[in-house]
This record gives structure tokens, C-alpha cells and sequence, in this order.
């Protein structure tokens, strides 16, 4: 596992501060560092899984927990009404960078489509 890898896991032991939103007993959720919404919060599972795919086959129940806090962290945040997107980056070619799986909470404004250049 890379240092980068480790980061959630420091962010959940608190040796790395972090903006945090919300807190469950299996999952944690804190301000992206560097958002890409006016709302951008990620969603960590306490336990370490590498990506989603890892995650839905061995703890499908802890998946659960992460996306109903997603839906709690959009709610605290105020854009229920408005709308919200929840993005899990699989693997490089999806942009995952820290292979923890997490999920973006991203809203707070209009997004843009979703895809690649030009689609």
C-alpha cells in the first residue's frame, strides 16, 4: 500500500486533519481538499477496500452504509432539492488516485454533463 493509499486511513486515526461533515460507526465523510463543486465532500469507509468493485463483493452491507451517508451528507449540505451527484472513480483510467474507495458527493451548483471531452 502507498503513502497515498494510507491517506484516508490517517484522516480516520485523526493524524491527518480534515474538514469533517459526518460521521457514522463504519464510515467517515470530509471536505475534498480540492473540490471541483461548491459542494465536494468525500465518503470513506472505515475498512480499507481498494475500489467499489472490491467493496460490493466482500461487504455489500458496508456499501449501503456509505451511500445512505452520502444521501445524510447531501441532505446536512442543503442540495437535496437542487440535485447532487455521487461519482466512485474505479481504478486509473476513471481518475481514481487513492485506491481507498470513496465516493464524491458533489452538488451546490449546476454540473456539468457527465463523460469525456465532447460527449
Amino acid at each position: 500500500m502507498s503513502d497515498a493509499d494510507e491517506l484516508f486511513l490517517k484522516i480516520i486515526a485523526r493524524e491527518i486533519p480534515a474538514e469533517i461533515v459526518h460521521e457514522t460507526e463504519t464510515t467517515l465523510a470530509f471536505r475534498d481538499i480540492a473540490p471541483q463543486a461548491r459542494v465536494h465532500v468525500l465518503v470513506v469507509p472505515k475498512t480499507r477496500y481498494r475500489n467499489l468493485a472490491e467493496l460490493a463483493a466482500a461487504d455489500p452491507q458496508l456499501l449501503a452504509d456509505v451511500v445512505a451517508t452520502c444521501a445524510t451528507v447531501a441532505e446536512k449540505e442543503g442540495i437535496t432539492g437542487s440535485g447532487y451527484r455521487v461519482v466512485f472513480n474505479t481504478d486509473s483510467d476513471a481518475g481514481q488516485t487513492v485506491f481507498h474507495v470513496h465516493a464524491h458527493v458533489l452538488g451546490g451548483e449546476p454540473l456539468a454533463h457527465f463523460g469525456g471531452p465532447g460527449r
